[in-house]
C-alpha cells in the first residue's frame, strides 16, 4: 500500500486567544530589518519586515509606513492585482489588503503555534497558498476569508515514508500529528507558469502541476537548505541556499549542476531584470551579478556586510531590502 498522494486537509482555526496588537508607526521604519519586496505595478512597490512593518512607495525612493493591525515579523508579500495583496510571517500570521495597501486586515494569527509562515502566492484574487516552517501549508479559495491547512505525506523524506505508512493504517490521529512535525521547512514557493515549485531545508525541492493539490518530491541534489528558486531569462532554473551554494538546471529540474562561486555567504534570493541579468543576494552583504544566464557571476557585494534579503531592478536602479532597511543602488555607477 502506498501513502496517499492527496493532502490531509484540516480547516484552519484562524483565531487566537491572544489578541493581536497594532504595529507601531516608526519614523525610521524604512531603516529597520526588511525581508521582502514586491513590485505591484510599474509605479507601486511594497516591502515588509520586522514588527509588522509594511512600507509602500510610488517611486522606489520615498517610502511610507502603512497602519498594520499586528506586530508579528513579516517574511513575504504578494499581490494578485493592484488592489489585492497578502503578507505572511511569524505566529502563522496572514494579513490582507483589498484597497491597494491603504488598509490591512488580519486573516490568521496563531501565536501559540510558534511557527512562522515564510512565503505566500496567489494565482488570482481568490486562490492562494501560504507555506512555512515544519511543513506549514495553508490554502484558500475565497481570497483568504477561510484558510485550510493541508499535510502532504508525499513531501516527507524517503526514510520517513515507511513510518508514516504504518501510522496511516494503524493510528490516523497520530499520523496527522506526526505529519505536522516530520515535514521539512518550506522556505519559498515559486510559480513558473502553471507549475509550482517549493524549496526548503535539507535539499527539499518539490513541484506541483495542479496549483498545489498534489506534489511530487524531486530527487535531492544538495543536502543543505535551499532558500529560493528562479526561472532565468533564458529559461534555466537557479536554486540558491546555504554557504554560497548555487545550482543550475537546463532541463526543468531533472538534473542540476553546481555553479562555483567565490562567495560563501548564505544566499537568500535570486532575481533578474529585463536586460537578462541575474542577481543573487545574501548574508554579509553578498550581491552577485550574471550576464550569461547564471553560468558565471561577478561579485558586487556591499561593503557594509549587512544581510540582503531580497531585491528587484527598475530601469537603472536596484531596490534591496536588507537588515538595515531599503537600499537603492545606481546600476550605472556600480562596479
Amino acid at each position: 500500500m502506498l501513502l496517499a498522494s492527496t493532502a490531509l486537509n484540516v480547516f484552519a482555526d484562524t483565531s487566537s486567544a491572544e489578541e493581536a496588537r497594532a504595529a507601531y508607526i516608526m519614523p525610521l521604519a524604512e531603516k529597520s530589518l526588511l525581508t521582502d519586496i514586491y513590485r505591484v505595478n510599474s509605479s507601486f512597490y511594497v516591502a515588509v519586515g520586522e514588527r509588522g512593518h509594511i512600507l509602500q512607495s510610488l517611486d522606489g525612493i520615498n517610502w511610507q509606513q502603512a497602519a498594520v493591525p499586528l506586530q508579528s515579523n513579516l517574511n513575504a508579500v504578494h499581490f494578485a492585482d493592484d488592489q489585492h495583496g497578502w503578507a505572511v510571517g511569524h505566529d502563522a500570521a496572514i494579513l490582507a489588503t483589498v484597497d491597494g495597501g491603504n488598509s490591512w486586515q488580519v486573516q490568521q494569527f496563531l501565536p501559540e503555534s510558534d511557527k512562522p509562515l515564510l512565503d505566500v502566492y496567489f494565482r488570482n484574487r481568490q486562490h492562494g497558498i501560504a507555506v512555512g516552517a515544519y511543513g506549514l501549508f495553508y490554502v484558500t479559495s475565497d481570497g483568504g476569508n477561510t484558510w485550510q491547512q493541508s499535510f502532504f505525506a508525499e513531501l516527507a523524506a524517503e526514510e520517513d515514508k515507511e513510518y508514516l505508512l504504518d501510522l496511516q493504517e494503524t493510528d490516523p490521529e497520530m499520523y496527522r500529528a506526526e505529519l505536522s512535525s516530520i515535514l521539512p521547512h518550506f522556505n519559498r514557493i515559486f510559480a513558473d507558469g502553471n507549475t509550482l515549485y517549493m524549496v526548503g531545508e535539507a535539499g527539499f525541492i518539490a513541484k506541483s502541476n495542479d496549483f498545489g493539490d498534489s506534489w511530487q518530491r524531486m530527487e535531492e541534489f544538495y543536502n543543505g537548505s535551499l532558500f529560493d528558486l528562479h526561472r532565468t531569462p533564458e529559461m534555466g532554473l537557479l536554486a540558491v541556499g546555504l554557504r554560497g551554494h548555487v545550482f543550475r538546471s537546463s532541463d526543468n529540474g531533472q538534473s542540476w549542476q553546481q555553479v562555483e562561486l567565490s562567495e560563501s555567504a548564505t544566499l537568500n534570493s535570486v532575481f533578474s531584470d529585463q536586460a537578462g541579468n541575474v542577481f543573487l543576494a545574501g548574508n554579509a552583504g553578498a550581491l552577485l551579478q550574471s550576464s550569461d544566464d547564471g553560468l558565471t557571476f561577478t561579485d558586487r557585494s556591499e561593503s557594509d556586510g549587512k544581510a540582503i534579503l531580497n531585491g528587484l531592478v527598475l530601469q537603472n536602479q536596484m531596490l534591496l531590502v536588507t537588515e538595515v532597511g531599503i537600499k537603492v543602488l545606481n546600476l550605472d555607477k556600480s562596479e
